[in-house]
């Protein structure tokens, strides 16, 4: 099995940690972002990774050299310019049907500034059992910009916030707004039906997606730990959460 990690951006909303470097490389707790999610994926079992880079990339590269990439194969995906989510699984989804066995295995995209506990083994045996295009983890917890989700969690649209006005995809019955973790399971089909060009969110395409029927579909994981690292203030608290436990 392989998996990408998505660590391309600015970083911007963890400035001044990022003044000097890119988020991959902010520490937390001793170790940076990109050592802490390459562990937590080569612990599951996964030895190739693909990580795209665009902000201060050559810290990037010249840091996993340095480490000599954790043990693992990893390959990097350079953004000229930022490709957003989408746009930079579609640039590097070679990595994934450059043979035939990987062709054929589900991979997971993992956002760099986020950590958590999610049973990555329960995830990936779930999309399998469920015939998923995608599975998404999610929880039920506050944020900014909520999935909705419908029957058979299967995912219907979006809403901003707690108010904002629901943007359907599909019909349902009924709809659970819930918040997305950063964390997927792909089936390598999905890089077959990208239309979508340039820069643009993995979100969009998997809507699109959910409005022909494709089976883009929720793992709840609300039993689980998950911190966004993307402020410095969460940075800090993921620090106080890791010396309690």
């Amino acid at each position: 099995m392989k998996a990408m990690i998505l660590a391309a951006g600015l970083g911007t909303r963890l400035r001044p940690l990022t003044d000097d470097r890119p988020k991959a490389l902010v520490e937390v707790a001793g170790r940076t972002m990109l050592e802490t999610t390459l562990t937590r994926l080569r612990d599951f079992g996964i030895r190739e990774v693909i990580v795209n880079v665009h902000h201060f990339a050559d810290m990037v590269v010249d840091f996993l050299k340095a480490n000599n990439s954790f043990g693992m194969r990893i390959e990097i995906s350079r953004e000229d310019e930022l490709l957003d989510t989408g746009g930079g699984l579609k640039k590097a989804g070679w990595f994934f049907l450059k043979d035939y066995n990987s062709a054929e295995q589900p991979f997971i995209l993992h956002n760099v500034d986020v950590i958590s506990t999610i049973d990555l083994g329960r995830m990936v045996k779930f999309h399998g059992e469920h015939q998923a295009l995608a599975t998404l983890a999610v929880q039920d917890r506050e944020t900014s910009r909520y999935l909705l989700f419908g029957d058979h969690n299967q995912l219907c649209g979006r809403r901003a916030g707690r108010d904002g006005n629901p943007e359907l995809v599909r019909s349902s019955e009924r709809t659970r707004a819930l918040a997305f973790s950063g964390i997927h399971v792909i089936s390598p089909r999905l890089l077959d039906i990208i239309t979508e060009a340039g820069t643009f969110s993995i979100i969009s395409t998997y809507l699109r997606l959910a409005a022909q029927g494709e089976r883009i579909l929720a793992f709840r994981a609300d039993e689980y730990s998950w911190r966004d690292l993307g402020r410095p203030e969460n940075v800090a608290q993921a620090i106080q959460d890791l010396e309690r436990s």
